[in-house]
């Protein structure tokens, strides 16, 4: 996750995704109004990640003074965040669909806030992981990208997801390096206290710079739809990409578990200078997957890249197995699992939107993101648990043996059509119309498929843009609307 490879995605999700029947402002960009939505959804979701990211590098380290500490519990500590914000967030989103975007969003930047008062005022770990799991239970992310889908039209709805990515890909790397600089100079519970701030400064973008959505529904395309969950769970390339978040956040939070410990007590490194390692490991591993993210997408070679992403998060792990008793040679390691790591999260949504029925989009990806978070929780459960029991060369070991089982489950993945993604503003319809127009739209060369939502005035399309008959395609738009 980081700024450039956001920057990348955006490129490349605006010629895979578009609206035909754009609105006549949609050539000139985002509105100064959605510019500032969009702007102000991506502040809110980066105060809020960067306190959890902050703790990440350091956690281990402040976890040793704590009552009642065990490895275990310290893992647990670390991971637990992630499995109340995976049961929660779709509650959440569902919930902002009946009482509105803002109250629920409100309201889970307060519980986080109390999480992290909770957190910071602990003497003991169990004090610590309830705290953690408080903060995770301020699930706010499906309401956010609900209420980002009622203030952006769709044609700029890539670009303003894009933007939150970005936010959340700059707040991880200022974290890894923020975090061990602040644990110097206010420690663990200062950080804790300095993320409550943060969440109450998401409350006042929220109250003060947001605006009310005008009209306020369900958007197929960003956020999830009950009816959609059944199938969704059913489809196995789906439930393949779920495994791989699942994996790759399992693989970061073990291994994060023992990091700060491996350079402190194996390598030497004083824990006020961790920083020097991450900094450069960052900066040097940001530019390294941009080309082989263009080779995937520009060349459709997706798949053969992905399961190489994956086999190299293997052997950064067994390099960080076999030499993690110098500062160099973890360093190197994590210069090959961040080149890997930042791949790979690139990679993943793309591919849930190329694999994702054209209108599940919004609960594939819902299903996706709770991977990403229930995976963070069994990985610092696990982690911590082989460090009290077998030591930290275990948890290392056993991240790659997760990795290589991730690539036996990629290598049956279906290499996925590369096809763009259209939505069409087509007015309401009743049910024969909406079926009528379905059918007219895929008799046009080059519509792979299509589904029509008559409630929601919206078509959803993929399509074969070498094989699309474009004016066809045109020729049923302004029918489509009522133009």
């Amino acid at each position: 996750m980081n700024l450039i490879l956001y920057r990348v995605s955006i490129n490349l999700a605006q010629k895979e995704s578009g609206s035909v029947n754009e609105h006549p402002d949609a050539a000139a960009g985002m509105s100064r109004a959605e510019a500032r939505s969009a702007a102000s959804m991506a502040i809110i979701y980066a105060l809020r990640m960067l306190g959890l990211f902050m703790i990440l590098p350091v956690f281990a380290l402040y976890a040793e003074h704590l009552d009642g500490v065990t490895p275990a519990l310290t893992g647990l500590a670390i991971g637990i965040y992630g499995m109340t914000q995976a049961f929660l967030q779709i509650p959440y989103g569902l919930l902002s669909d009946h009482i509105g975007r803002k109250p629920v969003i409100i309201f889970g930047l307060l519980v986080f806030a109390v999480g992290s008062v909770m957190a910071a005022s602990a003497d003991s770990i169990w004090g610590v992981i309830a705290g953690r799991a408080m903060q995770g239970a301020g699930a706010i992310a499906a309401a956010v990208m609900a209420l980002t889908a009622d203030l952006i039209r769709e044609e700029h709805r890539v670009k303003a997801m894009a933007i939150i990515g970005m936010s959340i890909g700059a707040s991880f790397a200022v974290a890894m390096v923020l975090g061990p600089l602040l644990n110097s100079w206010i420690g663990v519970p200062g950080i804790f206290w300095l993320t409550a701030v943060l969440a109450i400064g998401g409350i006042a973008v929220i109250v003060l710079l947001v605006p009310d959505p005008v009209i306020s529904r369900v958007r197929r395309d960003a956020e999830p739809v009950p009816a959609q969950f059944a199938a969704v769970l059913r489809d196995r390339q789906l439930l393949r990409l779920d495994a791989g978040i699942f994996s790759l956040h399992l693989i970061l939070t073990a291994s994060f578990v023992v990091l700060p410990l491996a350079l402190r007590d194996v390598a030497g490194l004083d824990a006020a200078k961790h920083w020097e390692v991450y900094l450069p490991v960052l900066l040097l591993s940001l530019p390294m997957a941009i080309p082989f993210i263009l080779q995937a997408e520009k060349h459709q070679r997706i798949k053969p890249v992905f399961v190489g992403g994956i086999l190299v998060v293997v052997l950064a792990e067994l390099l960080l197995y076999g030499f993690h008793d110098r500062i160099f040679t973890i360093g190197l390691g994590l210069f090959v699992f961040y080149s890997a790591f930042n791949l790979l999260e690139a990679l993943l949504p793309s591919l849930i939107a190329k694999m994702a029925p054209a209108d599940s989009k919004g609960t594939a990806m819902g299903f996706y993101s709770s991977s990403q978070f229930f995976g963070a929780f069994v990985g610092g459960l696990t982690g911590g648990w082989l460090h009290g029991r077998f030591g930290l060369d275990a948890v290392f070991l056993f991240c790659a043996g997760a990795a290589l089982l991730w690539l036996t489950v990629a290598v049956g993945m279906r290499p996925p059509r590369f096809l763009a993604t259209r939505l069409l503003r087509v007015g309401r319809l009743d049910a024969d119309q909406a079926r009528e127009l379905a059918r007219r739209f895929n008799a046009v060369p080059g519509v792979a498929e299509v589904v029509v939502i008559g409630d929601d005035e919206v078509a959803y399309l993929k399509i074969d843009e070498r094989a699309l008959d474009e004016e066809a395609l045109n020729a049923l738009v302004p029918a489509a609307s009522g133009a």
